[in-house]
């Protein structure tokens, strides 16, 4: 090839690959969009559907921003939208200026894009659903994609006002409702400790309740604005049929805290961490805390009320099995609280078993102490969140030596005295008897029984070795199992 004929053919190579690498915004221009010279102000403004809106802008200031460099995604609805919106927004400049941020997002969100729903933020603070390439929010894309010089407007049919969040709407019903009511007096009154530090913790403003609010706190924060739930608030009388079910269950030294309790191991289990449609919803739900019940929905009262971070339900009732309530208890064997020896005799390991329900993978971790160098050396445990009832006690420990003999006794209660010279734990409630634990079993054992009077903190668990100082001592989980009262 002569070095004229290379040459044309560099040229020619050189063309075909910068005109490949052109961008869409490039092709738009080719293809004589007007407005990829204008600002996004000035493109709404100028566009005959959306001149309406674009005079909210510049009633709000928003027509300067939209001017700016930065990038931006509008959703402008039509001048038929902006006519139905209510002049309580449009004639308070608060409530018109959130109304506009609601329809305006940082960065560039085109119609088409690699996932089928997003979350995106707008300049509200809010958080709008984008579905598919045609849905924002509740409202439709009439036309989509048109780009400006900073970013991309799409046309919709319906104005886009900002929602009250879930959290929100339960303030908005203190008052009528006793669920409500007592969802939000758990900013003053702490469900557990930690929660009263949080409460000395927190900033006021408006995310204080998300930080000291016991339900916000332990279960979902349904004031967090970009992740989405469900919650089934009750009528009166259905929410309190279903707290006088627990009240045996949670008996505390007084009748106002029995009763702040049995509300809070009701209203737990009616949050979700997902907006469920209507046709959604399943037959069955099971809340973070394993309790599981049937979805009724002939007991929704009206329509799903939809807001900014998902849909709360108006229920008659949500009845739920008092058996599906008393959910088991386990104490993972590595999860001590404290022990009685030397700690370098401790073994945290990592094993793999058997596959079961709990461990799908085989895979689990427990505690073993396999030469103890010490007569009943004693691994310490506590847990919150006791029923008051009779519980069935069981555990799973995992004897895979053969060196020692592993001989191990549970007891519930009593207290630990530092100061002691033996043994360390005093007053001990009840005390099981010794069980050897037997070469590479790994089913659950039942230990026997214990009844809680006061539910609440478990008090100590010990876990104890045997009479010898060469007695091994291992443990993968100790299970709790309440027994429902007759």
């Amino acid at each position: 090839m002569t070095l004229s004929k290379y040459k044309k053919l560099l040229f020619v190579l050189l063309t075909i690959g910068l005109a490949s690498c052109s961008s869409p915004w490039d092709d738009k221009e080719d293809n004589g969009d007007a407005n990829l010279n204008k600002t996004l102000n000035e493109a709404i403004s100028s566009t005959s559907q959306t001149t309406e809106f674009g005079k909210l802008l510049t009633q709000t200031g928003y027509d300067k921003i939209l001017a700016a460099s930065k990038t931006y995604t509008v959703f402008a609805p039509t001048n038929e939208a902006i006519k139905a919106v209510s002049t309580t927004i449009l004639n308070n400049p608060e409530a018109l200026k959130k109304f506009v941020e609601n329809h305006i997002a940082l960065t560039s969100y085109s119609s088409v894009r690699n996932t089928d729903e997003e979350r995106i933020k707008m300049m509200s603070e809010k958080y709008l659903t984008f579905k598919g390439s045609t849905i924002i929010g509740d409202a439709t894309i009439v036309t989509a994609d048109r780009y400006a010089a900073n970013g991309v407007f799409h046309i919709v049919n319906k104005a886009l006002a900002p929602k009250q969040n879930i959290w929100e709407y339960v303030n908005s019903q203190a008052g009528i409702s006793e669920m409500s009511n007592y969802l939000l007096s758990l900013k003053e009154f702490s469900i557990y400790n930690s929660d009263a530090i949080a409460k000395l913790e927190a900033t006021p403003g408006f995310l204080a309740d998300s930080l000291s609010n016991s339900f916000l706190k332990n279960v979902y924060n349904l004031n967090n604005e970009k992740n989405s739930y469900t919650l089934f608030l009750m009528e009166n009388d259905g929410f309190d049929a279903e707290v006088t079910k627990m009240i045996p269950y949670l008996n505390k030294p007084s009748v106002d805290s029995t009763a702040i309790y049995s509300k809070y191991f009701t209203v737990r289990d009616m949050a979700f961490p997902k907006a469920y449609t209507k046709d959604e919803l399943p037959e069955k739900l099971t809340s973070r805390f394993g309790v599981e019940f049937d979805v009724d929905k002939t007991q929704i009262v009206g329509e799903p009320i939809v807001l900014s971070n998902g849909i709360v339900y108006i229920m008659k009732k949500v009845e739920v099995k008092i058996e599906k309530r008393l959910v088991a208890t386990i104490i993972q064997g590595e999860n001590n609280s404290g022990y009685w020896g030397v700690r370098s005799r401790m073994l945290y390991r990592d094993k793999k078993g058997p596959i079961s329900t709990l461990y799908p993978d085989g895979l689990y971790n427990d505690l073993m102490v396999e030469l103890p160098n010490l007569a009943k050396f004693t691994i310490f445990y506590g847990v919150n969140d006791i029923f008051s009832t009779k519980y069935k006690i069981y555990w799973r420990a995992i004897n895979d030596k053969t060196a020692n003999i592993f001989e191990q006794q549970l007891a519930i209660g009593g207290l630990v005295n530092p100061n002691a010279t033996g043994f360390p734990v005093e007053n001990i409630t009840k005390t099981f008897p010794i069980v050897v634990v037997p070469l590479n079993n790994y089913e659950e054992v039942e230990i026997g029984e214990f009844e809680y009077t006061n539910a609440g903190y478990s008090g100590l668990i010990s876990l104890i070795g045997g009479t010898k100082a060469t007695s091994a001592l291992t443990l993968d989980y100790l299970k709790f199992v309440p027994v429902p009262k007759n």
